[in-house]
């Protein structure tokens, strides 16, 4: 798949300089940038960085996304923790989608956690 001249996690920034550094394994500084770049592998379709940025007590053996859903847009609504200094973090975000020509949300309050120093993605709560 063709990289995006603009970062889909809505910085402005363009993707080669945002999230595609840690789509080719560089880590996360804070727990929001992680979000980001998993977001933005949903939009991609990087399922490689989505299941090597989940903690393994919650990663499932493989995913499979769904081909339906178009991302659209992300909006990070808050954060708790998450930085160097932190060991844990939440993000609280809405991500708009197409589902075929349907529009949709999702709301998420997602953990993260480090783990062998890197941030990981442990699970999330709808809300």
């Amino acid at each position: 798949m063709p990289r995006p001249r603009t970062c889909p996690c809505g910085h402005p920034r363009p993707y080669t300089h945002c999230c595609a550094p840690l789509h080719d394994g560089h880590p996360a500084a804070t727990a929001e940038e992680l979000m980001r770049s998993r977001y933005t592998a949903f939009a991609l379709g990087r399922t490689d960085h989505l299941l090597r940025s989940w903690h393994p007590s919650t990663r499932p053996a493989r995913l499979d996304l769904d081909p339906r859903l178009h991302w659209t847009g992300l909006h990070i609504l808050a954060t708790t923790g998450g930085t160097a200094f932190h060991t844990e973090g939440t993000v609280d975000f809405r991500a708009h989608y197409l589902e075929d020509t349907r529009p949709g949300e999702l709301r998420e309050n997602s953990r993260f956690l480090r783990h062998q120093g890197a941030w990981t993605y442990l699970d999330a709560h709808g809300t």
